[in-house]
């Protein structure tokens, strides 16, 4: 390669280094650096001259080019000629000098040379350097700077320097005047400076190692006292801090003496910085370097500045931190270093320091002197051991701050003084009661809020942190196990602690779980030594509680549980076996549970059973009764927390069930009466429960005491009742009685039952009546709840003994009125639910009620709860005692009302379960289940389902008997399974199921018979859930069936005219359900209702009129639709007629039509016939003034094929249609393409254009006729594909008729020579877009075998040959599409056509009528398959005639084109092979396809590997042949670029002679119309060059490449520019 070449290439480069595209610039260096690492010297040379040819080159080319020589110079200084790097040396100091002014990017360019260079040529640089570094001149300022980065980079070879240098520079420090150049100066003395440092820790390594510190001290004294004197006083902050970080640096270098001397100037300087500062780690750096030094040489001077300095330091440290800003972070390191200096150096006083610090209150004064503190506990724990108990007493001041900030940090340092043995110490358990006391902390925010500030620290995160330090010093530091065990216990049981027992406990399982496995002493707790614990009672207590609400606090049910358990020999010596058996169980059920999921009620009772095992095992009453007397004292500590008051009341009574000594049982129920807070409903609960569990053991003692209660001053209305009751005075006497008679209801149902009877009237009764006229809401409450209660007990005795309860009807009244006096539109209080709870408790007692008084009680309890407004609705307060309930307690409230009046109806049926007692049940819930409120009905219908299975399950059928209300229930309900409200209609098939069932056992049926009709109604249920009409009406008229199968005949007619009822139901959806009935049960069993045809023909007639639905009335007119078969010719005259587009009730006209099979054959023939002879469309001029015409369906073609699609829809047409598919599908398919891009006709009546697709209801009756004919797969097909879109509209119709016959001949073969047969008159057809559908429709049949299977393909291809010379161009062009799809679909008849096929392609490819080029690419891509199978010799003579042929397409614009012709140079090879002259043609386009392999089409590029790969056995190379046969997979990715590599090594060993050719075939495409193929060609030549042997470059025209790559630098697209300068750096 002539240098000439080299030298262009590089020059082209180095214009192009400035390149506005970053890729293509750094490309271009890389390119210069490949050619500099080859030729060093001579590509710096040009980089040199080009430089000095061009002075005035902007700034940023010139740094480019500056940039690149030091890559060069980096990369290969070994090779670079000693000549040049003296020129190189010269050079950068010129450029970095040349401008006076400093230039940084230019000038730090030319720097960064030299000191690549210095790397290696130190002494060279410096003789340059200090040529320009004279005594009593100032230097340039990169001059200076230069020397201090070589300082860093080569710290061996200057240092022996820096002693001539300091010499040299310090005369020059009193003459700078400019701060950037002071900056410069004392940057360089701080690089200086810490090189000799660097230097002199390794003097093993230095060259010279006799260098000492003194060498330079008299130098960097000298410096020091003209930085810090004068300079350290400027302005300019960023030279404040160079300076600052120099002086710094200087200090370990001076002389002790001078340092000495310094200090108590030198650190007072340095603290004023920061004041003058935003920027403090330099200041801080600088600092502790100061101090280092200082405390090294055992400064005395330094003790005098120790105030000052550790108040500075104190003002740094407790400065914020911001840990997303890396500087803030160093400063507060290095701070914190400075104080460990000074620790070491003066402990008592900065300790002292620190701990007076700690007295300020300031937040962020503390906050520092925490850190410090921390920070010293942790780095100097010699030097601390003496101030432990300093530090102790100290941290009680921050421990008392408000600051959560504050606290965390004291909490760190809780945590050091913890890994270091204060806590042992006297005074340790204060910080260990800090840390349980923000264990305890409240949260912040509710859930889901998150805190404005992002730094601030919410109780939720100083807690976490609590509880993480507390399990930290639990299971980490061992030596406190014996401060936190047992003392941990004491933090359980007060209350400001509750929040903390979670981590309590886990703590306390981890010690006491090691104590009790390491069987150390210390494990059992001696009690009476450990006074500050609470009791084992005590403690027992609260964690019972606690477990009894498990997911509250944290979740401290199971850690207390699993406390309890390792406490238990602690607890008493008798509970481990107990609580080892039970406890576990308890554990598992809470792990498997959440705290919605959690039965209360069962978990209370298990808990409940686990005291009282307890106390048996206990065995000790003096235990027992201590173990209540502290439960009852501890009460009050739960008077904000009231459930765990209540279940601790029912632990009192549980434990005084099993107290033995009745004076002490009486004293702890007064006292429990006396000191109860009667104003709250849970208290009085709570009171009354554990009274009642007390009764079960002590019934006598328990009633004395409610009696001596009731009769004492409490209930006097005398000033003394406040003195019983502790001065209580907020106590209203109804809320004592409410307790009392609460209490009175529970003894009766906890109480023995043999004892409870006798008890009744005479104690519980006669205390509890005298209340029953009281106004006040909680004692009517209580009443009722009481005489509930009462009835239940009864209840439960009678079972065993027979009882009068004479009082019934009395206190039945007594509720009605409590009922009747709840306002109609509210649910605000539990009073209805109580009353028909205890209602239903009374209905079973004798003796039974009146049949008015049970209609009473029923009519006022149904309409008090199923007028109730829904539970969504907020009722209004009327009053301001009014409580608003929320969304919960409202649901709970509404539930329980709800339930409570099921349970009344059922205790009602109960007494007489009769079909006339159901009746009458009935009958208060009947008129509500056609409510128009959705609420009200699902009331209905689900307490008629309640009401129901209760009678089923408790009937009695004595004698084979009549259900005689079915028919009326049936007709009531039936309807309601078509509900809008799913929840009605679900219940409502319960209704019928359970209905039937009832039937079923009146005839006679067993219990447990299942009737395979009724047990399906349950099956329906699933299809219940689909809200669809149609499913909905399916699954009516399938019940419908089951009921007209089990009705007694003589219950018909009640059921019908039920039914015409509901055919005008305040729901619609019911209405449709009454007549799908209707026409289900009439088809089943109208035979037996001659007589009352007349009367129901007339009643539906009225009720059509009024019916507005239009669903209801097509389904009751499906009976009037069936006589339409009669007048078939009327009928489709008068539908065809309707205005366009049909109404639904016309297309329901025409469905209906089809359910006759005679009827449908007929009506299709009809329109068959008419079709075939009627125009399709008219055209008409668009305007008179415009001209133009459009198409214009004619409109009775149109209403036939919209009534034949109707038509198709019925199912039960599918044999008239299959029995016609081929004139069907034919005549359809031509209709559709009669009707493509043709508008629909105006109405009329209205002059307006129907909204009708014309195309689109051809496309759906074909649609519709395929589903006809079962052909789900060819739908399947074109569902997939969006065909029927495609067929519908004019631009794509085309292919979806193509997308029609594909899948009809892969799924749908048989019919298809019927269909061909029917279609092929369509060919010569007036209209061309019914030849243009057909030809489409034939073209593809040809693509498929089944043509040749059913011998139709002669047919189709005589038809193909014929549309060659159609006057229309899309058909020639479909023709020859369908001639070339043979080979694919009947391959063995391709050389039967061998001569008609290559005439009608060739004629193809020369097409002079083919605007888009469609039918030439059709030719060529039709050629392709067609070659596959040719014999040799029908080809033979042709290849090289159609070779010369589509080259020229080889390059079209047209992507279609391109690849076809590609793709078919492939299929041509299996013919040329052999062949030289084939051979020639191949070669010819090799360069071509190579480029085309990144063309931007993925097609062409996928044609490209295809023709490639099997081309490659004549290309004449079997390395070729072999790469391009591994690599050249249409579907693998290609590394073009090593393609292209391997590949010119080949073709320069196999093809040397054929170089110049390839080479001046690439240079073509330089001036492509695509930039990838141009970037291609770049490449093409860069790896041609980079792989050519020297002796090889005479084939090669290096003028005309140089020249291309030179143009293609400049190509607009960057992509061309890289790969360009890619190539230029293979010119080596």
């Amino acid at each position: 390669m002539g240098e000439t070449d080299v030298e262009q290439v590089t020059l082209a480069l180095l214009d192009a280094a400035n390149d506005k595209d970053s890729d293509v610039q750094a490309q271009v260096r890389k390119s210069i650096l490949t050619l500099g690492n080859e030729q060093p010297d001579r590509v710096l040379a040009m980089c040199q001259d080009y430089l000095l040819k061009h002075p005035k080159l902007v700034v940023s080319h010139r740094v480019v080019i500056l940039q690149t020589i030091e890559l060069i110079v980096s990369s290969k200084i070994d090779a670079i000629t000693y000549p040049r790097i003296k020129s190189i040396i010269s050079l950068a100091s010129d450029e970095m000098t040349r401008s006076k002014e400093v230039v940084p990017d230019w000038q730090q360019a030319a720097s960064n040379i030299l000191v690549a260079v210095g790397n290696k040529h130190i002494n060279d640089i410096m003789e340059e350097i200090l040529s320009k570094f004279q005594p009593g001149v100032l230097p340039h300022f990169f001059v200076v700077q230069t020397l201090a980065n070589l300082s860093d980079s080569n710290v061996y070879g200057m240092v022996p320097f820096l002693n001539a240098i300091l010499g040299t520079m310090l005369p020059m420090l009193s003459l700078i005047k400019q701060d950037n150049m002071k900056w410069v100066f004392s940057s360089a003395l701080c690089h200086f400076s810490d090189s000799i440092l660097e230097y002199l820790a390794n003097l093993d390594k230095a060259p010279d190692p006799t260098v000492r510190q003194d060498t330079f001290s008299s130098e960097i004294c000298a410096a020091f006292d003209i930085l810090f004197n004068n300079w350290l006083q400027s302005r300019e902050s960023k030279l404040r801090l160079t300076v600052a970080e120099a002086v710094g640096s200087m200090c370990h270098l001076m002389a002790s003496d001078k340092l000495e001397e310094q200090i108590p100037k030198l650190i007072p300087a340095i603290l004023a910085l920061y004041k003058k500062n935003n920027e403090h780690y330099i200041i801080s750096k600088s600092l502790c370097r100061v101090l280092d030094a200082s405390v090294n040489m055992g400064s005395r001077v330094l003790e005098t500045q120790l105030d000052s300095l550790i108040f500075a330091l104190h003002q740094q440290v407790s400065s914020s931190v911001d840990y997303s800003n890396p500087p803030t972070v160093k400063n507060h390191n290095e701070v914190l270093r400075c104080f460990s200096l000074l620790a070491n150096a003066f402990p008592d006083r900065l300790v002292m320091f620190v701990l007076q610090k700690l007295e300020n209150s300031n937040e962020r004064s503390r906050f520092g002197s925490l850190a410090v503190l921390r920070h010293l506990i942790n780095s100097s724990t010699s030097m601390m051991e003496t101030k432990k108990l300093l530090i102790l007493a100290s941290i009680r001041q921050p421990m008392a701050d408000h600051s959560n900030k504050v606290k965390k940090r004291v909490v760190q340092v809780i945590s050091a003084m913890a890994h270091h043995g204060y806590l042992e110490l006297d005074g340790g358990e204060l910080l260990v009661r800090f840390i349980v006391q923000h264990c305890a902390l409240p949260d912040t925010y509710q859930r889901g809020q998150k805190p404005a500030d992002p730094e601030e620290v919410t109780n939720e995160a100083l807690r976490t942190m609590c509880d993480n330090t507390l399990h930290l010093l639990t299971t980490t530091v061992a030596r406190l196990a014996d401060v936190l065990w047992p003392k941990l216990l004491y933090y359980l049981t007060p209350p400001q602690y509750s929040n903390a027992t979670t981590p309590l406990c886990k703590s306390l399982i981890v010690l006491g779980q090691k104590k009790k496995e390491n069987k150390e002493p210390t494990f059992i707790i001696d009690f009476s030594q450990e006074v500050n614990l609470p009791s084992p009672q005590t403690l027992m207590i609260k964690l019972l509680v606690n477990a009894a609400f498990p997911f509250n606090t944290r979740g401290h049910g199971a850690p207390s549980l699993s406390l309890l358990q390792i406490l238990s020999i602690n607890i008493h010596r008798n509970t481990e076996a107990v609580w080892d058996k039970e406890i576990p169980h308890l554990l598992t059920v809470l792990e498997e549970s959440t705290a919605e999921s959690l039965d209360k009620k069962s978990w209370d009772e298990n808990l409940l059973k686990l005291l009282s095992k307890t106390l048996v095992a206990v065995d000790d009453d003096t235990w027992v009764c201590q173990f209540a007397a502290e439960a009852t004292s501890y009460l009050s500590t739960y008077n904000n927390a009231l459930e765990e008051k209540s279940f601790l009341y029912q632990c009192i009574g549980v434990t005084l069930q099993q107290s033995f000594n009745k004076n002490f049982v009486k004293k702890q129920l007064q006292e429990i009466l006396l000191t109860a807070r009667h104003n709250d409903d849970v208290e009085r609960k709570g009171v009354a429960l554990g009274i009642g569990l007390c009764a079960n053991s002590h019934l006598e003692g328990t009633l004395a005491k409610l009696d001596e209660f009731g009769k004492s001053d409490a209930f006097k209305k005398s000033p003394s009742i406040f003195n019983l009751l502790k001065d209580r005075n907020d106590v209203e006497l109804e809320k004592v009685k409410s307790t009392l008679i609460l209490c009175y209801g529970q003894v009766a149902v906890n109480a023995p039952p043999e004892k409870i009877l006798n008890r009744i009237d005479q104690d519980i009764l006669r205390s509890i009546s005298k209340h029953f006229n009281t106004k006040d809401l909680t004692m009517k409450l209580s009443l009722i709840q009481s005489v509930g209660l009462v009835a239940k007990a009864i209840s439960e005795c009678v079972k065993k003994q027979g009882y009068v309860f004479s009082r019934k009807q009395e206190l039945i009244a007594v509720m009605q009125d409590f009922i009747k006096a709840e306002p109609s539109d509210a649910l605000r209080t539990p009073v209805r639910h109580l009353v028909m709870s205890t209602c239903a408790n009374l209905m079973p007692l004798d003796p039974p009620l009146s049949e008015n008084e049970s209609f009473d009680l029923l009519k006022v309890c149904v309409n008090s709860v199923f007028s109730l407004p829904p539970e969504t609705h907020t009722p209004e307060k009327t009053t301001k005692d009014d409580e608003v309930l929320d969304p919960k307690q409202r649901k709970a409230l509404y539930k329980d009302t709800i339930s409570s009046l099921h349970e009344l109806l059922s205790s009602v049926l109960a007494n007489d379960p009769t079909p006339d007692s159901l009746q009458s049940v009935f009958k208060h819930v009947e008129c509500w289940l056609t409510s128009t409120q959705d609420h009200e009905r699902k009331r209905a219908i689900s307490a008629t389902a309640h009401m129901l299975t209760h009678y089923l399950e408790n009937m009695t059928v004595k004698n084979v008997v009549s259900f005689h209300n079915l028919g009326a229930l049936l007709g009531r309900l039936s309807p309601r399974c078509s509900d809008p409200y799913f929840a009605v209609r679900f219940t409502a098939i319960d209704c019928l199921y359970i209905l039937l069932s009832i039937q079923l056992r009146y005839e006679g049926f067993a219990l447990d018979y299942k009737d395979d009709a009724v047990e399906g109604l349950l099956l329906l249920k699933i299809q219940l859930e689909n809200p669809d009409h149609s499913i909905l009406y399916k699954t009516c008229s399938e019940l419908t069936k089951v009921m007209s199968k089990r009705l007694p005949q003589q219950q018909m007619t009640t059921l019908v005219f039920m039914l015409f009822e509901g055919l005008v139901d305040s729901q619609t959806n019911c209405c449709r359900a009454s007549a799908v009935i209707l026409n289900t049960l009439l088809k089943n069993r109208g035979g037996g209702l001659q007589e009352m045809v007349p009367e129901m023909l007339e009643v539906l007639h009225v009720q059509l009129q009024s019916i507005a639905e239009e669903q209801v009335r097509v389904a009751v007119g499906q009976t009037v639709l069936i006589m339409a078969s009669q007048h078939l010719q009327i009928v489709v005259n008068t539908l065809v007629e309707q205005p366009l587009p049909y109404d639904s009730w016309t297309s329901e006209m025409w469905m209906a039509l089809g359910a006759d099979p005679i009827v449908a054959s007929q009506i299709i023939e009809m329109v068959m016939e008419k079709l075939a002879v009627m125009a399709p469309y008219v055209d008409k001029k668009e305007s008179m003034i415009r001209g133009g015409t459009t198409k214009v369906a004619t409109h009775k073609p149109l209403a036939m094929t919209c009534g034949l699609k109707d038509l198709l829809l019925n199912g039960q047409c599918q044999e008239p249609a299959l029995s016609k598919f081929p004139q069907l599908f034919a005549c359809l398919i031509v209709r559709m393409a009669g009707s493509v891009g043709v508008s629909a006709p105006k109405d009329i009546n209205t002059k307006r254009t129907a909204a009708i697709h014309v195309a689109g209801v051809a496309a759906d009756a074909l649609r519709i006729l395929l589903a006809r004919a079962q052909l789900d797969e060819v739908l399947k097909r074109l569902d997939e594909d969006k065909a029927w879109d495609a067929m519908k509209e004019q631009s794509t119709h085309n292919t979806g008729v193509t997308l029609l016959a594909r899948a009809m001949a892969k799924h749908a073969g048989p019919r298809l020579p019927a269909i061909v047969e029917c279609l092929c008159p369509s060919l010569n057809n007036i209209y061309e877009c019914q030849r243009i559908t057909v030809t489409a429709f034939f073209s593809e049949l040809l693509n498929h075998h089944v043509a040749t299977e059913l011998m139709f393909i002669d047919v189709l291809m005589n038809n193909m040959m014929e549309r060659i010379s159609d006057p229309c161009c899309t058909v020639r062009m479909l023709a020859v599409r369908g001639l070339g799809n043979i080979a694919v679909g009947s391959p063995e008849k391709v050389n039967k056509y061998a001569k008609e096929l290559l005439a009608a392609m060739s004629s193809g490819m020369e097409e002079k009528d083919d605007p888009g080029k469609l039918i030439t690419l059709e030719a060529m891509s039709g050629l392709s398959k067609v070659l596959l199978y040719l014999d040799k010799n029908n080809v033979h003579l042709l290849v090289v005639y159609i070779f010369m042929k589509i080259k020229p397409f080889l390059e079209s614009e047209n992507d279609e084109i391109r690849c076809a012709s590609i793709h078919l140079m492939g299929k041509l090879s299996k013919f040329g092979s052999g062949e030289p002259v084939f051979k020639d043609q191949i070669h010819n386009v090799l360069v071509s396809l190579l480029l085309h392999l990144v063309d931007p089409n993925p097609h062409v590029v996928k044609a490209c590997k295809y023709a490639m790969r099997v081309c490659a056995p004549m290309v004449g190379s079997e390395q070729i042949t072999t790469m391009f046969q591994n690599h050249l997979y249409e579907d693998k990715s290609l590394h073009y670029g090593e393609f292209i590599n391997d590949l010119t090594k080949y073709l320069i060993q196999d093809f040397p002679g054929m170089l110049n050719f390839y080479h001046i075939s690439v240079l073509q495409f330089f001036k492509s119309n695509w930039s990838e193929v141009r970037a291609g060609a770049a490449m093409f030549i860069g790896f041609l060059l980079g792989n050519l042997p020297e002796e090889h470059y005479s084939h090669l025209n290096m003028g005309t490449i140089t020249k291309g790559l030179v143009m293609l630098l400049q190509d607009p697209d960057p992509v061309v520019r890289v790969k360009a300068a890619e190539a230029m750096g293979h010119f080596h």
